[in-house]
C-alpha cells in the first residue's frame, strides 16, 4: 500500500469517517436473548498460550526473559520469568475444571512448538501423547479445543538460525503443522495457524522489545510476510494430514489466524491525522485479511518495502477469521517519530492496569467492518489487565453485548474466547498485569486458580445460551 492510495483512503469513508459511533450499549437485558441471537453451536469459551501458562519451557523467549536492554533495563517488568509460569503442563485438569464450572464449551490453547520438538527432527512424542490426551480430556466434557500452531514463541534451534528472518522457517513450521495434524487431528477441527503477525511484526522486529529485540522496520515488514507465507503451507499442511471430522460436523479442519485489530482514529480532522490513521489502519489491520480475498501480499511503505506477490495456497485459506479485540488508539503525525505518527489514548477515558482505552464500541465496529468479508467470525481473545478484578464482569458484560448487537445485525460470528481462563505469564509485564477470570496464585505451590466476581458474569452468559456451568466443590 502506497502512502497515495493511504491519502486517498483517508479523506474517504474508511478514515473520514472511520469509526462511526455504535448505538450506546445499555446492558444485556435490551437484548433478546443469547440463544435467540447467536448461531446453534457458538463456541463461549476463554484462551491461553503455552509459554504463558505450562511452565518449564525451553524457547526463545525463555532465553530472552533472562536478559536486559542496553540501558539496563530488564526485558521483563520486574525481572519476571516464566518459569513454572501456572503449571499446567502438570495441572492441565485444573484447568478442565475451571471451563467446567464456568459453562464454556470450548477452549482456545497453543501447543508448544520448542517442547515438541526441541532439536529439528527430535520428536518428543511423550510431549505429543499428553497433547493429544488433554483434547480427548476436553471433548470428554463437552469443550471444543481451538488449537493455536504458534503463538509467537521459537524453539531455540529455529531462533539461532534467525528465526523469521530465515525463510527456511516457513519450511520448518510447515513440518512442524504436518505432524501435529496427524498427531492430534482425530480429536480437532479447529485450527489457528499463527496469533498476531502483526504484534510480533510490531514487537519483535521493530520497536525491539521481544525476542529478537530489532528495531528494523524494513526487516520486520518481511518478516510479516514470510509468517503469511508460513500461514498458507500450515493451511495446507492441516488440509492434508488432519483428515478425521472429530465432531462430526463434516468438516475435518476450519483453518484461520488470530489476528489482532486495533481502533485507529484521528486525532483530528487535520488531513495528516487523518492520512496516518488511515496508514496504520491499512497495515495493521486490513493486510492480514486482504491476503485472504486476494492471494497476494501487497506493501508498499516508502523507504521500508515495495511487495507485491502472489503466494501458492493463499487466496481462500481462511475457513474463518479470528479477531483479536482489546481497545483503540487515537493517532496523530509526528514527523519526528521513526513511524511518522504517535499513538495514544485521549485524556480522560477509562483504561486498563495497563494504560489501555477501555472502547467496547470498538468490537461492535471491528465485527460489523470484518463482517463483510464474507467469513466466520470467532473472537479469538478479549479482555483488560484488571488486578483487582471489580471492573472486568462490567467489560465482559458490555463487550459481549457488543457482539450481539454485531450478530443481530447480520455478521456472522460463531464464537467468542475470553482473554484468559486466568492470569498468566503476559509477556513483557511479567505476572503483574492480571487478564484471568480466575485469579493465580502464584506463591502457592499448586498454583492456585482463584475465581474473580467476572466468573459469575460468565456462567450468566454461559446459561444464556443453554450451558450448564458447574459448582466448585473444591479449591482449584
Amino acid at each position: 500500500m502506497s502512502l497515495i492510495h493511504a491519502a486517498k483512503v483517508a479523506f474517504e469513508s474508511l478514515v473520514s469517517e472511520p469509526h462511526p459511533p455504535a448505538p450506546r450499549l445499555t446492558g444485556l437485558e435490551s437484548l433478546p436473548p443469547a440463544r435467540q441471537v447467536l448461531p446453534a453451536g457458538f463456541l463461549l469459551g476463554a484462551a491461553t498460550a503455552s509459554h504463558q501458562v505450562e511452565g518449564g519451557n525451553d524457547n526463545d523467549w525463555s532465553e530472552w526473559e533472562k536478559g536486559s536492554f542496553p540501558d539496563g533495563a530488564p526485558h521483563i517488568k520486574h525481572r519476571d520469568v516464566s518459569g513454572v509460569a501456572c503449571d499446567s503442563w502438570n495441572r492441565f485438569a485444573d484447568d478442565v475444571a475451571l471451563l467446567w464450572e464456568l459453562g464454556a464449551n470450548a477452549y482456545r490453547l497453543s501447543v508448544e512448538w520448542s517442547r515438541l520438538e526441541p532439536e529439528e527432527g527430535a520428536w518428543n512424542e511423550a510431549a505429543a501423547d499428553r497433547y493429544l490426551e488433554w483434547m480427548r480430556m476436553l471433548r470428554a466434557h463437552g469443550i471444543q479445543p481451538m488449537v493455536t500452531l504458534n503463538h509467537f514463541t521459537l524453539p531455540r534451534w529455529v531462533a539461532a538460525r534467525g528465526g523469521w528472518a530465515n525463510e527456511r522457517t516457513v519450511e520448518w513450521i510447515a513440518a512442524f503443522t504436518r505432524r501435529v495434524a496427524r498427531k492430534l487431528g482425530s480429536e480437532v477441527d479447529l485450527w489457528c495457524t499463527l496469533n498476531e503477525p502483526n504484534v510480533l511484526m510490531a514487537f519483535g522486529y521493530m520497536r525491539g522489545q521481544w525476542p529478537p529485540g530489532v528495531k528494523d522496520g524494513k526487516l520486520g515488514l518481511r518478516v510479516l510476510a514470510r509468517q503469511i507465507h508460513a500461514h498458507a503451507r500450515m493451511a495446507r499442511e492441516l488440509r492434508e494430514h488432519d483428515t478425521v471430522d472429530a465432531d462430526g460436523d463434516g468438516h475435518a479442519t476450519r483453518v484461520g489466524i488470530a489476528h489482532h485489530v486495533r481502533i485507529f482514529q484521528p486525532a483530528t480532522r487535520w488531513p495528516l491525522d487523518r492520512l496516518m490513521a488511515g496508514f496504520t489502519d491499512r497495515l495493521f489491520n486490513q493486510l492480514l485479511v486482504d491476503v485472504h480475498r486476494t492471494g497476494r501480499i501487497q506493501m508498499s511503505v516508502p523507504g521500508m518495502a515495495d511487495i507485491d506477490e502472489a503466494v501458492p495456497d493463499l487466496k481462500g485459506s481462511y475457513d474463518y477469521l479470528g479477531l483479536n479485540y482489546y481497545s483503540r488508539d487515537i493517532v496523530r503525525a509526528d514527523f519526528r517519530s521513526p513511524t511518522l505518527s504517535r499513538q495514544y489514548v485521549a485524556e480522560g477515558r477509562p483504561v486498563n492496569d495497563l494504560g489501555w482505552d477501555l472502547y467496547p464500541e470498538g468490537l461492535y465496529q471491528v465485527l460489523k467492518r470484518h463482517g463483510r468479508v464474507g467469513l466466520p467470525i470467532y473472537v479469538t481473545e478479549n479482555g483488560m489487565a484488571d488486578g483487582k478484578g471489580e471492573r472486568r464482569p462490567g467489560f465482559l458484560r458490555e463487550h459481549f453485548e457488543a457482539l450481539l448487537r454485531a450478530t443481530r445485525e447480520g455478521v456472522d460470528v460463531r464464537g467468542y474466547f475470553h482473554w484468559s481462563l486466568m492470569d498468566n505469564f503476559e509477556w513483557s509485564e511479567g505476572f503483574e498485569s492480571r487478564f484471568g477470570l480466575f485469579r493465580t496464585d502464584y506463591g502457592s505451590p499448586e498454583k492456585r486458580r482463584v475465581p474473580t466476581p467476572a466468573v459469575a458474569t460468565f456462567q450468566e452468559l454461559a446459561r444464556g445460551l443453554g450451558l450448564s456451568p458447574q459448582v466448585r466443590t473444591d479449591a482449584t
